[in-house]
């Protein structure tokens, strides 16, 4: 089986997502390139992150993407 570790901050609404990576951690707003945005919705609907990813449904945006309610970041980053 396999063990994953999910956690979540809560942001304000409006926050793009570079203010959302340093949120998380400093080290990911100093490095952030991109950010792989998929909604909770979608996971709820296929049961995992490989076949969201399969119907086309992940998106990379960049800083000034404003972050909606119900997204699901993966934060590309380099430090």
């Amino acid at each position: 089986m396999l063990n994953e570790e999910v956690r979540a901050w809560p942001l304000r609404q409006g926050f793009p997502a570079l203010e959302a990576a340093g949120t998380v951690h400093t080290d990911m707003k100093k490095g952030f390139i991109r950010a792989e945005v998929l909604s909770f919705d979608h996971l709820k609907q296929y049961g995992s992150v490989h076949d969201v990813k399969q119907k086309g449904l992940v998106h990379l945006e960049g800083k000034e993407y404003v972050v909606k309610d119900g997204d699901i970041l993966q934060f590309r980053f380099n430090v």
